[in-house]
């Protein structure tokens, strides 16, 4: 990894030669280089830890002043319990993953001597530009150097410190490894995000890591295609049939586990049968950690004898609002079908919950709803790379195409098609008199 402050047009040169390069190493010489990282950032643990609580220091004083969100503050914290031990340990689960790259997922024979392969490999060079979570360094940095890609990377400087210590010590472990310096980069240039976004000739994908508001701005300034999602607007759907203990212990986990987390509950639609028989339950559980309810005058009326809560009128915007925080909104449905359509009409398509004692609606909902991620009777929390088995992730995706959901190595694949002949030529084949048929027979992949 190179700190450049190169221009970003030559920093998005070097990283495509380099990408060229790396696409080509082995999957030893790229494991190597993740062993060195893992143990570069081992050793430097108490330097990057002093340099990032240098930026929460600064991030919290800015949040005093209400310059700066709370959920940025905690997101770069570096110390949170587990954060530190979770990035490296991600590391070497991405080293120990299958490679990637070259992986054969079809083969036909057009005809005798002339073979058709898919096979899997790098996009290119990836854009990544983020706010706060200076862990994404490092993330990033493994799964670009596992899966082939050369990354650019572009951080808020309310982690400069953080960052700064951390890239150094990963370009020091490159540099004793056959991955070319400049195939990840950290541009420590300030301002270049709407010169970097125009270079669509050399950059093949950004992927945004922050804010709602910056993930759209990135959406409606470039060229280039972009991963991942604006907003983490999780809803769950409450149903009477579910247990009433069980639904507490997972909205719980769901809403107060990490509250700035974009896999994080922001509304609960309840069943008006439920309204009685399971919300004061729930409610009860998320006040030990002094979670605010916006309600419909359905639930406020349903809880208004349960103690110690904090009850608040919702508004209509209060159903569309990604809180971050302690903050729920709920509100009263007649039925299943009716969550679903809520979900599908205000929800941001991330991930959705059920919570109900019936397979058939639990399907009907997880069928229904168009989100990346549908749980039953499980914690949206689980919405992670790391938890899916994935290693790490460079983020959530909510598009439509090539890649949703958690993204690990495979969203940063694609392929190409290869094809060994003995000299055919195309004019050869058709329905012609004269003309030869092809075969399209299926080859077993192994």
């Amino acid at each position: 990894m190179s700190l450049t402050n190169a221009s970003p047009a030559d920093a998005a040169k070097a990283a495509k030669s380099a990408s060229l390069v790396l696409s080509t190493l082995s999957a030893a010489a790229r494991n190597e280089a993740l062993d060195a990282i893992h143990a570069g950032l081992t050793a430097a643990r108490d330097d990057i830890l002093a340099a990032n609580a240098r930026d929460l220091a600064l991030a919290q004083a800015a949040a005093a002043d209400g310059t700066l969100s709370q959920s940025l503050v905690a997101r770069l914290d570096l110390s949170r319990k587990g954060k530190w031990e979770d990035m490296l340990k991600g590391i070497l689960d991405v080293r120990d993953l299958d490679d990637p790259v070259g992986r054969v997922t079809l083969r036909t024979r057009l005809d005798d001597g002339l073979d058709l392969e898919r096979v899997t490999c790098p996009i290119g060079v990836l854009l990544i530009i983020f706010e706060a979570r200076p862990e994404v360094i490092a993330n990033i940095a493994a799964l670009a150097v596992k899966s082939g890609n050369a990354a650019i990377l572009k951080g808020g400087k309310e982690s400069t410190e953080s960052f700064v210590a951390i890239a150094t010590v990963i370009s020091a472990a490159l540099a004793r490894s056959a991955v070319p310096n400049a195939a990840i980069q950290l541009v420590t240039t300030r301002d270049v995000i709407p010169q970097l976004l125009a270079l669509d000739h050399d950059i093949d994908l950004v992927i945004p890591r922050g804010s709602n508001d910056l993930v759209r701005y990135i959406k409606n300034n470039t060229r280039i295609p972009v991963l991942g999602h604006a907003d983490g607007l999780c809803a769950a759907y409450l149903d009477p049939s579910v247990d009433a203990t069980l639904a507490a212990g997972v909205i719980f986990d769901s809403k107060t586990g990490y509250p700035a987390a974009c896999n994080s509950l922001e509304t609960l639609l309840v069943h008006e049968a439920a309204l009685s028989t399971h919300l004061p339950t729930i409610a009860t559980a998320l006040a030990v950690k002094g979670v605010e309810l916006r309600c419909d005058p359905q639930s406020k009326a349903a809880l208004s004898d349960t103690p110690n809560l904090t009850l608040l009128d919702a508004v209509e915007s209060d159903y569309t609002t990604e809180f971050l925080s302690l903050t729920l909104a709920i509100k009263t449905v007649s039925s299943v079908s009716e969550a679903i359509t809520h979900i599908n009409t205000f929800g941001s398509h991330h991930t959705d919950l059920i919570l109900t004692g019936s397979t058939d609606q639990a399907e009907q909902f997880m069928s229904a709803v168009d989100s990346a991620g549908v749980m039953w009777n499980a914690s949206t929390r689980f919405v992670d790379g790391t938890r899916y088995g994935f290693g790490t992730e460079v983020g959530i995706s909510t598009n439509k195409i090539h890649s949703r959901g958690p993204v690990g190595l495979e969203g940063l694949m694609i392929y190409k098609y290869k094809v060994r002949g003995r000299g055919q030529v195309a004019t050869s084949y058709g329905e012609g008199e004269g003309q030869k048929r092809y075969l399209h027979e299926k080859l077993a992949l192994d």
